[in-house]
């Protein structure tokens, strides 16, 4: 197998330390709203690079943390801290907020097929983990106290600036830096490891520590998390691009200080989901979440595939019309294998089916390449192999793309419930015709709050169930 490592700027053979089992690190989510489809796509993209590690024989023991506690606004050492954002935007606590977005962010990757990781930590239950860090470093005199907090001091470590592949200048021109901290940090890039309770004197969550009562900074809960359940010797460690810099140099520095040897081998970002103006925030325009898309008549799985479509190094750029593209694809896929499934004659062709196996694992052997992975799927429906081992091979593939494929359910409805459906878009269509679009506004409203969502087609109106009427 093959993979772009960020840490070398290339694409090299993958070698973990132990040849039987890949320790794998993902950055988890901070949990002060919904995650948005952009947020969704790194998560996807580290999916697949487990089940491929899986397909291809290895053991995975993956580790996620959560964040609840130290995520500034600035994802540095300024603004607001997330988490009290939440809670004061919602008027709930600060641990209300935390276990509300952590089970709506697993609602949301469980409809995506995404495997919960063998291990999930909140950053708030390793505080002595933390502590025994910094202390180590404060040893070392690699960090520093000042104004009350910990600093971590980026001078004392080589070559800090290796995994951005930038230096100091290029990261620093353009910064919005907080001048009154940064009288406190002997480089500008100095970060924090502990904050004292002074930055935000409502900061819910804050513990006893040898420097005071405060709380850690972002970074050190990763490595914290890390080290811990994976040791000292950690094979791949994932995320999106922009934690490149500074949360995983970051990471990197404070972690081979505190051990003392290179840290991780392999560092393996996904690129951002564009929408039409940009890079996609929960900050600006329509906030895209996977249950807006499901209300918009999306299946989750429709977007897994609209991802899968494109390689995770490459920006993406969201639309609805190619949300459309990919739905169609998606419902001729599966009226395909329906149709393989109804008439499953003949025995498995193992010779033959090999073929389309080994085509299969070239593509996601390398660094992933899903879109190739699709094709060998379209290529072996078009095959001459007989019904069965066309879907062993769609069976097999889905271990990987998680699509669904085989086992694929549509919501059933029955015959009066269509009735009640065809009745209303019938009384829509007359509406329109009679121009009373308030009318026919409210009948869509009344379909769509009953799960079911129109829309408008030249052949006509379509619907499409997305919960039980």
């Amino acid at each position: 197998m093959r993979v772009y490592n960020t840490l070398t700027k290339q694409i090299e053979d993958f070698i973990p330390y132990d040849d039987k089992e890949v320790k794998m690190y993902t950055c988890g989510p901070t949990v002060y709203n919904y995650a948005h489809i952009g947020n969704l796509r790194t998560y996807i993209f580290e999916d697949v690079l487990e089940k491929t590690l899986n397909y291809i024989g290895y053991n995975v023991k993956r580790v996620m943390n959560i964040t609840d506690v130290g995520h500034l606004s600035s994802d540095s050492d300024t603004g607001e801290d997330k988490m009290l954002k939440g809670a004061e935007r919602e008027n709930k606590t600060v641990y209300e907020i935390a276990e509300y977005y952590t089970n709506a962010f697993f609602k949301d990757t469980n409809k995506l097929n995404i495997k919960k990781p063998e291990i999930v930590e909140k950053a708030s239950d390793h505080i002595n983990q933390y502590i025994e860090i910094i202390e180590k470093l404060l040893e070392k005199n690699i960090a520093y106290i000042s104004n009350g907090n910990v600093y971590f001091d980026i001078s004392k470590t080589k070559d800090y600036y290796k995994l951005s592949g930038k230096n100091k200048d290029e990261l620093l021109i353009g910064a919005r830096e907080d001048v009154q901290e940064d009288i406190y940090k002997k480089n500008p890039a100095d970060f924090v490891l502990w904050f004292t309770v002074s930055k935000f004197e409502n900061q819910a969550m804050k513990w006893d520590s040898p420097w005071g009562v405060g709380y850690p900074g972002w970074h050190i809960e990763c490595s914290g998390i890390a080290i811990k359940y994976l040791g000292e010797q950690l094979d791949i460690h994932c995320g999106g691009i922009d934690n490149i810099f500074p949360h995983h140099t970051n990471e990197i520095a404070q972690s081979e200080c505190y051990l003392g040897d290179k840290w991780c081998k392999y560092w393996m970002h996904g690129e951002h989901l564009n929408d039409q103006t940009g890079k996609m925030s929960k900050s600006k325009g329509e906030f895209l979440t996977l249950s807006l898309l499901e209300k918009k008549g999306y299946n989750p799985l429709v977007y897994r595939l609209f991802c899968l479509q494109s390689h995770y190094r490459r920006q993406l750029v969201f639309s609805y019309e190619g949300m459309d593209i990919a739905k169609n694809t998606y419902n001729k896929l599966i009226g395909k294998i329906k149709l393989l499934k109804d008439n499953p004659e003949g025995e498995i062709q193992h010779d033959l089916a090999s073929n389309f196996k080994i085509k299969f694992k070239k593509t996601i052997e390398d660094d992933l390449n899903t879109s190739s992975s699709l094709t060998v799927l379209y290529d072996v429906l078009k095959s001459e192999l007989n019904n069965k081992t066309k879907l062993y091979l769609i069976e097999d593939f889905d271990k990987v793309l998680s699509l669904d494929l085989i086992e694929h359910k549509e919501i059933e409805i029955s015959e009066e419930q269509k009735k009640y459906i065809m009745k209303k878009i019938s009384e829509r269509n007359e509406a329109k015709k009679n121009k009373n679009f308030e009318l026919a506004d409210k009948i869509r409203d009344e379909l769509k709050q009953n799960g079911i969502i129109i829309k408008d087609t030249r052949e006509g109106t379509e619907y499409n169930i997305i919960k039980e009427v």
